[in-house]
C-alpha cells in the first residue's frame, strides 16, 4: 500500500495536483481523481478491489460528509488507508468525497428503518421504536423516576415525559432556557437517591448571561435542582454555578453528564470550553470532573477542598470532554468515556485528585491533522484503560444491571455518536476483556438507561427516537 501511495504521490506532483497548485472546487473533475488514485484500490465502479468496495451501506467511521472526508484526508489509523492530504488540496478532497456520496445507490445520511431484530453473540436482540416523532430538537437524556415513567431531556431545552413507553410531547412549563447556539444546551438529568421522598430532579445546562440565542454573551455550564408539579418546573435552585467572570463566549465541549454515586455523592462533567492552555489549571473551570453533594455543598475529602484559591468542587482534571459516566455495581469503580480530538477516545476510571492528562499527553491529532503534543504518557499523568484511534465519538456508559439480558450482567454498554453505536464491553478490574458492537448505523447513540423492566433504552439524534431492546 505504501509503494501505491508513493507512485500516486509523484504522480499527483507531476499532474500539479498538490495543494500548492489548488485548482477551484467547481473545476475539479473529481470522477477523474477517483480513478486516477482511488480505483485501484476500491475498484472503477467502487465495487472493491485490494480493499473494501465504497459502495456500501455499513460505514465503519462514519457517514456524514466530514467523517467521509477526514477518512480520506487524514486516514484511519491502524488500517491501510494512508492520509491523502499531500495530494489533495482541501477542495479536491471535497469534491472527492462528494462524488462518493453521490455515487451510492442509498445517500449515507439517509435515515434507516430500524431493524426488528439484532442478532448479537449472545442473544437475539427485539427492538421496538417507541418515541419516535414529539421532540422539537435533538434528545440527549432519559431517566426513569419509577417503574413506568421517564424523563427525557431535549438539546435545545425542554423535559418531556414518557409514559408507559408514549411520549408527551408537550415540554415542562418553566424551565430555563439554554444557550442554542453551537453545542450548548440542556444536557444530561439525574434522579435524586431519596427521590421518592423529595421529589428532587437535577439537570446540566449552558447558561447564558445575555442572550441564548448568540454565543457572543458570555455563558458557562451550571446545575440546577427543581421539582415538577402539575407539568411545571417549580422550586427551582441553582446548586453549582460559576461567578459571571468566569463565563466565556464563543466556548464549545461544554458538558455535561450527571452521575450519583452509591455514597450520595454528584459528579458532574464540564470539557475544555476550547481553552486548551486553562485545563490543567485549578483556578479555572474548563476540562475537569466535579463531586458535589446533592444540596452543592462540597466534600471535605475533595482534592481541593480548603484551599483558597482552587476550585473546591473538582474531582479530577486533565479531561478533554467526558461524555459517559457510570459507577461499577460491584466494585464501585467510576468508569467514564472521554471525547479525544481525531483519534484517542478514552475509556477511564476515575480516581479523587488524578490528572487524565489533556493537553499535555493525548493519543489523538488535531482535526486538521496537527499534532496536538509530542507526548502520549507523563509521570503523574493518568493512562486510559483503553483508547479508540479513529474516535468513535464516545458518548455515554451504562452499566446493565437488569435481569433480562443476564449474560450481559456488569457488563459496561458504551455509545458512540460519529459511529452510530453500542458497544458492549466485558470488563475486568481494571481493563476490557472483549468488545462487541450490538448497534450500528441507525443514529447517534446518545445515551443509553437500564429500565426497571430490565429493558435496555437507547437515545437515538438523527434520527430522534428512543429504542427499547429486550432479549427476543
Amino acid at each position: 500500500m505504501k509503494r501505491i501511495f508513493l507512485l500516486l504521490l509523484v504522480s499527483a506532483q507531476a499532474f500539479g495536483q498538490t495543494p500548492s497548485n489548488e485548482k477551484a472546487s467547481a473545476e475539479i473533475n473529481a470522477a477523474e481523481l477517483y480513478q486516477t488514485y482511488c480505483a485501484a484500490c476500491h475498484g472503477v465502479n467502487m465495487e472493491g478491489a485490494q480493499h473494501a468496495p465504497l459502495k456500501k451501506s455499513d460505514w465503519l467511521y462514519g457517514r456524514d460528509r466530514i467523517r467521509i472526508y477526514r477518512s480520506i484526508m487524514n486516514g484511519i489509523s491502524n488500517t491501510d488507508m494512508i492520509p491523502w492530504s499531500q495530494v489533495f488540496s482541501s477542495d479536491q478532497g471535497y469534491a472527492l468525497t462528494d462524488y462518493i456520496i453521490n455515487s451510492q445507490n442509498l445517500p449515507p445520511e439517509v435515515s434507516r428503518a430500524y431493524p426488528k431484530h439484532l442478532v448479537t453473540q449472545d442473544y437475539v436482540i427485539k427492538v421496538e421504536p417507541l418515541a419516535t416523532e414529539g421532540f422539537t430538537s435533538s434528545p440527549w437524556s432519559i431517566e426513569f423516576v419509577d417503574e413506568t415513567k421517564a424523563l427525557i431531556s431535549q438539546r435545545r431545552g425542554g423535559l418531556l415525559w414518557m409514559e408507559d413507553g408514549v411520549l408527551n410531547p408537550e415540554p415542562i412549563r418553566g424551565t430555563p432556557k439554554p444557550l442554542q447556539q453551537g453545542d450548548g444546551g440542556m444536557y444530561d438529568i439525574a434522579i435524586d437517591p431519596d427521590y421518592t421522598a423529595n421529589g428532587w430532579i437535577y439537570f446540566s445546562y449552558v447558561h447564558s448571561l445575555g442572550d441564548p440565542s448568540t454565543r457572543d454573551d458570555p455563558a458557562m455550564t451550571r446545575v440546577v435542582r427543581g421539582r415538577i408539579k402539575d407539568h411545571q418546573w417549580i422550586d427551582q435552585e441553582v446548586i453549582f454555578a460559576f461567578p459571571d467572570d468566569e463565563h466565556v463566549a464563543r466556548g464549545t465541549r461544554w458538558g455535561s453528564r450527571l452521575m450519583f454515586d452509591s455514597e450520595g455523592y454528584l459528579y458532574f462533567s464540564i470539557g475544555d470550553l476550547g481553552r486548551n492552555d486553562e485545563v490543567q489549571d485549578p483556578t479555572k473551570p474548563g476540562g475537569k470532573i466535579y463531586r458535589i453533594f446533592p444540596d452543592g455543598s462540597i466534600p471535605p475529602d475533595n482534592p481541593f477542598a480548603g484551599h483558597p484559591e482552587a476550585i473546591e468542587a473538582i474531582f479530577t482534571i486533565g479531561n478533554r470532554n467526558m461524555q459517559g459516566i457510570d459507577q461499577h455495581p460491584d466494585t464501585g469503580t467510576i468508569w467514564a468515556t472521554e471525547h479525544g480530538p481525531m483519534g484517542g477516545d478514552e475509556l477511564n476510571i476515575l480516581g479523587n485528585g488524578k490528572n487524565y492528562g489533556w493537553p499535555v499527553i493525548s493519543w489523538g491529532i488535531n482535526y486538521d491533522g496537527s499534532k496536538v503534543t509530542e507526548m502520549s504518557a507523563k509521570d503523574g499523568m493518568e493512562q486510559p484503560i483503553k483508547y479508540w484511534t479513529p474516535s468513535p465519538a464516545l458518548s455515554a456508559v451504562e452499566f446493565y444491571t437488569g435481569d433480562l439480558f443476564k449474560k450481559w450482567k456488569n457488563n459496561l454498554l458504551v455509545g458512540a455518536l460519529a459511529f452510530e453505536e453500542i458497544k458492549r464491553l466485558r470488563v475486568g478490574e481494571a481493563k476490557v476483556l472483549s468488545e462487541e458492537v450490538i448497534l450500528k448505523t441507525y443514529g447517534r447513540v446518545r445515551d443509553l438507561k437500564t429500565g426497571p423492566d430490565g429493558a435496555l433504552y437507547v437515545v437515538l439524534n438523527n434520527s430522534h427516537a428512543i429504542l427499547r431492546l429486550t432479549p427476543n
